[in-house]
């Protein structure tokens, strides 16, 4: 396991990744931790924010005041989905195309408005191997890269927002591995889709933490989470049910098992850590955390299996020094600077 700067870097990472005892827990739902926090007159942005938790994370915005915008693929689908919700703004955009990516932060930029809140949210889970229009690897593309051009787009929104958030949503399906630098893009490498996957949760942690440490100075504060476990569309789309089963997800009869003691969330309990991490008064100061159930997640001790652990963070997946390098890398291979 890589350690940026030796120990005291690694004990820096377990101070600061500790539970802050935030009075919710695994089966608090989005509702309830929004319960008493108003956003009148703030703008907040769900990518994803259509469908499963994302459309959860919406409607509890929404419910506190908030004009949410909502970054949509399928224009359709998000018009059912959001249909009589008032002060929520539908627009076109896809995460696998830059270009639409930039026309659509130009878009948001061009009304002069700020951006308190952004939720990247949307994402690809365990497909097969397929690539975007640069040869990149689509769950890493699309998890990753669409949410960094996406987010840095934005910057001078969320700059002169005077303090915003970002909210990276991430798995404990970190936990399986790195982001292997030499080959993020399964070139060389045997590809499989849940270490893929993998891969591009563990950027998504890693991106918080390298944009927090980079845009504290404009009062942006970034967060990362682990939402639970969730049988959603897009967990659906290429993991069938009988896996599902053998995995407890669902139970005999097709249905989605509920077990919050065990991670396995309601869509509403599923959206409640991202609602936190964007909303919380308790999280003021504070940033570049993972977070789950609502609260600060604990640091893996390291040379433990992460399979004997309740959740947690990886070491490797809050390391400064990789957050860095991946900030880097996602320059190259975006061409932002």
């Amino acid at each position: 396991m890589h350690r940026a700067g030796g120990n005291f870097t690694y004990k820096f990472m377990v101070t600061l990744q500790q539970p802050i005892h935030s009075g919710f827990g695994a089966a608090s739902t989005a509702a309830q931790v929004i319960e008493g926090i108003n956003l009148s007159g703030k703008v907040a942005m769900v990518t994803g924010g259509y469908a499963g938790i994302g459309l959860e994370t919406t409607r509890a915005l929404h419910s506190a005041g908030a004009t949410v915008v909502v970054p949509a693929r399928d224009m359709q689908k998000a018009a059912a989905a959001l249909n009589g919700l008032e002060r929520v703004e539908i627009v076109p955009m896809d995460l696998l195309d830059p270009a639409a990516i930039d026309a659509f932060a130009q878009h948001f930029l061009s009304s002069g408005r700020p951006l308190h809140i952004l939720v990247n949210n949307a994402g690809i889970m365990a497909g097969p191997l397929q690539r975007d229009g640069r040869g990149y690897e689509l769950q890493f593309a699309t998890n990753h890269l669409g949410h960094f051009q996406l987010t840095v787009r934005l910057l001078p929104a969320l700059r002169s927002a005077g303090g915003a958030r970002v909210v990276a949503v991430a798995s404990w399906g970190h936990r399986r591995t790195p982001v292997v630098f030499d080959d993020v893009n399964f070139y060389h490498r045997q590809y499989e889709p849940l270490l893929a996957y993998g891969q591009s949760k563990t950027a998504n942690v890693l991106f918080a933490v390298a944009l927090d440490e980079r845009e504290q100075q404009h009062d942006i504060r970034a967060f990362s989470l682990h939402p639970g476990g969730m049988v959603t569309d897009a967990v659906k789309r290429y993991i069938t049910d009988e896996q599902l089963r053998q995995a407890g997800m669902l139970d005999a009869g097709g249905k989605p098992v509920i077990d919050p003691s065990r991670s396995m969330k309601s869509l509403e309990q599923g959206a409640a850590t991202s609602i936190w991490c964007a909303t919380s008064p308790r999280l003021g100061g504070m940033g570049g955390l993972y977070c789950q159930d609502a609260d600060v997640a604990k640091l893996v001790p390291p040379g433990i299996e992460p399979a004997s652990q309740p959740l947690g963070v990886m070491p490797f997946a809050v390391d400064p020094a990789a957050a860095r390098q991946l900030w880097e890398l996602s320059e190259e291979l975006t061409g932002l600077k």
